[in-house]
């Protein structure tokens, strides 16, 4: 039996970090050094070494494919993004063509056949591409929704046996669109983000040079390619800046969190491995019945454990803190970012070092609101994410565009080379949030001597009598409460029967006994009224109903639109 030697972490070829004119340049370079990409099983066992140098000569035949098919610059290339050797070789290859590689999700655990069927048509719909290509083993699933949006659909194990006949391949421009990114929650209107070569790189050098990315790195990675987190900060990046990786799927990390770990203390020289927040709180859960941390992990390498693409949770952080510090794990390694598919990833990165920073911000003041003197001061800690990327300007702003100083909440704008180009074919949505070159985020935030701290996502606000409630805080509440986790809880503003609004709280239930579950409720119906000061609609429903998007955040949006529809349906606490 063949043993299986994984790319090395360093290798003679100097560094260059992300200084190309286009994504194809740095394909070029990354191709003449000795890294690459290795790719693992469920245990955490190599399976296949691919060397960017390989993956270059894949690439390269790929594109001779897809100009033989009839894809030419411009064209969209809809690409399922499975992790794995053939979507890194076809996204490629469609750069090299000229086209646009489009990543899409996936099928996940929820909603099954029909619901992802129903996705991805929404979205090949919206970008147009010319052709599908997806695994094999989705043949069917993906093959109805590109025959539904009549463009052509095959399996990369068949598109890899037709002609390759080498042809003059154009050459890139860095102004020319590299690909098309849907953000995580671009389910029913989806909106595909259009990234120039330009603006990628720039991000991918913002990235590199926030983190000090170094000769000896090496990453772990489970994180989805659908994603932008996934896509832009663990896959293209480390073209880009010639890094070797070793790669988890998405599904298997579901499935045996800890074999992220277990992957880290392995590999000797791993240093970066990035995720969001629920990564790290379903490992320390996983961890936490366990005696044998110190011997199981080691993970005193890891310098830089990134976080983003949700909100920050310092508790969570603590927790997985105290579960690993046993292994070697320091808590300044955790590296909080703030990023979008608008901005390509990254808009502020924490410096190297500095760990979780927490401000505690009284309640009045995310609120908007005058704080009742008869009442105790509640506080919610928001965390620092960090400073702006080099020639990254970001501001905060009022409802009226007024620049708002140090400690005023408002809204995040973000201005520098690597925001979007635009919405693909929709330009009042382009319009909407790019204005004289700036973007606006939608997020809500203030800034404070450099620094940005996010506070939520302006969409997600429950206003309620002129006063506004954060559904993080809501849901933070009753995850307080024994038994729940975080993602069981979804909260958002309906209308009662008398016309008002009202916070309504989905959560999930594990408990079978009706008294328990009326207790269970009347308990929540508590907390949440000591927070909002009124009463609140709470629905118990049955475990993972709540719908997450592609990247595994919840879905509030989608949870509110399933509920007032009927398609979740609670728990009936009468019978």
């Amino acid at each position: 039996m063949t043993t299986l030697t994984a790319t090395p972490n360093d290798c003679a070829l100097p560094r260059i970090r992300s200084d190309f004119a286009t994504f194809t340049d740095a394909i070029d370079y990354a191709a003449r050094s000795a890294k690459g990409m290795n790719f693992h099983d469920m245990r955490g066992q190599l399976e296949l070494v691919y060397p960017y140098r390989q993956m270059r000569e894949d690439a390269l035949a790929m594109a001779y494919r897809l100009v033989d098919a009839g894809i030419t610059k411009n064209d969209r290339v809809a690409l399922i993004a499975e992790t794995g050797p053939d979507f890194s070789a076809l996204f490629c290859a469609c750069t090299l063509v000229g086209a646009w590689p489009v990543p899409l999700p996936l099928p996940t655990t929820f909603g099954g056949k029909e619901s992802y069927i129903d996705q991805l048509s929404v979205q090949l719909l919206s970008s147009d591409p010319k052709i599908l290509i997806y695994p094999p083993e989705i043949a069917d699933m993906a093959k109805a929704a590109a025959d539904r949006q009549g463009c052509e659909g095959i399996d990369w194990a068949t598109l890899a046996t037709r002609p390759a006949p080498p042809v003059d391949l154009p050459t890139a421009d860095p102004e020319d669109i590299c690909y098309l990114q849907y953000s995580s929650g671009s389910t029913r209107f989806p909106q595909g983000v259009a990234v120039t070569h330009k603006a990628l790189l720039h991000n991918l050098y913002g990235h590199a040079a926030s983190m000090d990315i170094n000769g000896n790195d090496r990453v772990v990675s489970w994180l989805p390619w659908y994603h932008d987190m996934g896509l832009v900060g663990c896959f293209l990046s480390l073209i880009a800046n010639q890094v070797s990786v070793d790669y988890l799927k998405t599904e298997h990390f579901a499935r045996r969190p800890l074999a992220w770990l277990d992957l880290i203390s392995r590999n000797k020289g791993t240093t970066l491995s990035y995720s969001p927040t629920f990564g790290y709180d379903i490992c320390a859960r996983r961890i936490s019945s366990q005696s044998n941390v110190e011997e199981r992990f080691d993970l005193s390498r890891w310098r830089l454990a990134g976080n983003g693409a949700d909100m920050i949770r310092p508790d969570v952080m603590q927790n997985f803190v105290n579960a690993f510090a046993p292994a070697g794990f320091k808590a300044n390694a955790f590296t909080p970012s703030y990023g979008l598919a608008e901005a390509t990833l990254a808009v502020t990165v924490m410096p190297v070092g500095e760990g979780i920073r927490v401000e505690l911000v009284e309640e009045e003041r995310l609120s908007g609101s005058r704080r009742d003197l008869s009442r105790p001061a509640r506080y919610r800690a928001i965390v620092n994410c960090g400073k702006p990327l080099p020639d990254m300007d970001v501001e905060i702003r009022g409802e009226t565009g007024a620049i708002k100083a140090d400690h005023q909440i408002g809204k995040v704008w973000c201005r520098g080379p690597s925001v979007m180009h635009s919405y693909f074919r929709n330009p009042e949505a382009t319009a909407e949030c790019l204005v004289n070159g700036w973007l606006d985020t939608g997020d809500m935030g203030y800034m404070h001597e450099g620094y940005l701290f996010i506070v939520g996502r302006a969409k997600d606000m429950i206003i309620i009598n002129g006063k506004n409630h954060w559904p993080q805080d809501i849901e933070w509440a009753v995850e307080q409460l024994p038994g729940f986790n975080h993602g069981d809880i979804a909260a958002f503003a309906v209308e009662t029967e008398n016309g008002e609004e009202a916070p309504a709280v989905l959560v999930h239930c594990r408990v079978s006994d009706p008294a328990e579950r009326l207790r269970l409720r009347d308990e929540i119906r508590d907390k949440v009224r000591a927070i909002t000061g009124m009463n609140c609609v709470v629905e118990l429903v049955p475990p993972r109903t709540l719908p997450r998007t592609s990247s595994g955040k919840l879905s509030r949006a989608k949870a509110r639109k399933m509920y007032l529809a009927g398609e979740i349906e609670p728990y009936d606490l009468a019978a």
